[in-house]
């Protein structure tokens, strides 16, 4: 097998970078060892910066986010039993759109098959090689054939776990937080229209949402806590507690599934090794209280069909030489942020009086100050392509 990009990993990343290269007649093959139900099944992130949704748009993606997404014009920041809003659209004339990551990568493979490209789900074994000069992917198909795939590059889009960053030796740094989230999906209609960011005495809680009926709401816990050991009950107990408030009802209802997250910051560096190149959590993780992971991952390949388009096409090598350099700028932002909304808004196991109070005086200051608001409001709703 032969093409110009093999592409290991078939979330959001690899699939919107495959979809990307073919507007512009450049051949990619897709690699994905879960099955197709599988990788439309799983829920993750929930939430679309501005700039992620007018990629999607542009590119004739959107048609269902705009019929089903849920935009919001701003987030509450909710600390000492009081509601602040952080109104987006007042303070950068943008916002985001609440509509989840399953959903993108569904739109994603319906498109991609319709248009005829190639996905080979249920892929095993899958190796890469010959990085420098000759990229080849070797893989194990669905039916159990041995497949060699020869590409003139690779992307690595196989998340945290995959094989591709392990195919060099990046440079690591790394965060973990001596916390985690667990997480409940209800059905349960919303009774806010946004989200909302507590931090309260027992932990950080944060309410959200999927649907018009299903919500997706998280706690801090330990970082060793097993879901099973929360009962429905509790959890909805102690979500009443953090994230009580004049005038808030939490609306309960069945739990359709629960789960524990690990919150750790990771980046690697360089993002690029010879011909292969990472992408979304292959290269970077982020602590999700900032919302940026798909959108990273989206911002990554966006650069990257740029750079590979330029070089495939007309052999300039300018943009996949800039790539990693390009990508980490932004990286890197995304990091501080994601760190500085987590530390802002969690308690931490050494905390006492003096750090519970630099983290109320931050937080009055964020609802208080228009410049403070605004940073938090352009960083969160996502800083224009090429802005950095």
């Amino acid at each position: 097998m032969r093409t110009q990009v093999g592409i290991v990993g078939a979330g959001p990343a690899g699939l919107l970078l495959s979809h990307l290269l073919a507007r512009q007649g450049i051949d990619a093959v897709v690699l994905e060892t879960r099955s197709r139900d599988y990788v439309e099944q799983r829920v993750r992130a929930g939430v679309l910066e501005h700039p992620t949704v007018e990629l999607l748009r542009e590119v004739g993606l959107a048609d269902r986010l705009d019929r089903e997404g849920l935009p919001h014009e701003g987030i509450s920041l909710r600390f000492d039993g009081g509601d602040h809003r952080i109104d987006f659209a007042d303070l950068t004339g943008r916002g985001i759109v609440v509509y989840g990551q399953q959903e993108v990568v569904k739109d994603l493979i319906a498109a991609r098959l319709d248009a005829g490209g190639d996905i080979l789900f249920e892929v095993s074994d899958v190796a890469v090689a010959g990085l420098d000069d000759d990229p080849l992917i070797t893989f194990t198909d669905a039916d159990g054939r041995a497949q060699e795939l020869h590409c003139a590059v690779i992307a690595g889009c196989d998340g945290f776990h995959g094989i591709t960053r392990g195919a060099f030796a990046p440079e690591m740094f790394e965060r973990d937080y001596p916390f985690a989230w667990l997480g409940i999906l209800a059905k349960a209609a919303p009774t806010h229209h946004e989200l909302v960011y507590a931090s309260h005495a027992n932990g950080f809680a944060l309410y959200s949402m999927r649907s018009p009926e299903v919500t997706r709401l998280y706690l801090q816990v330990p970082p060793d806590t097993d879901a099973s050991t929360w009962s429905d009950g509790q959890v909805w107990d102690e979500l009443g507690t953090r994230l009580a408030a004049d005038g808030f009802h939490l609306n309960e209802g069945p739990v359709l599934e629960k789960s524990v997250t690990a919150m750790r910051s990771v980046v690697a560096e360089p993002m690029r090794h010879g011909r292969l190149f990472l992408a979304g959590d292959a290269a970077h993780i982020v602590p999700p209280t900032g919302a940026k992971g798909m959108n990273l991952a989206i911002a990554d390949v966006r650069v990257l069909a740029e750079a590979l388009t330029g070089y495939l096409r007309n052999g300039d090598e300018s943009g996949i030489d800039a790539y990693s350099d390009t990508c980490l700028r932004r990286v890197w932002r995304a990091e501080h942020f994601s760190w500085w909304m987590t530390s802002m808004l969690h308690t931490f196991d050494t905390e006492d009086a003096f750090t519970r109070r630099l983290q109320l005086s931050q937080l009055r200051y964020t609802v208080s100050s228009r410049a403070a608001a605004t940073s938090l409001a352009e960083n969160y709703v996502g800083l224009p392509h090429g802005a950095l």
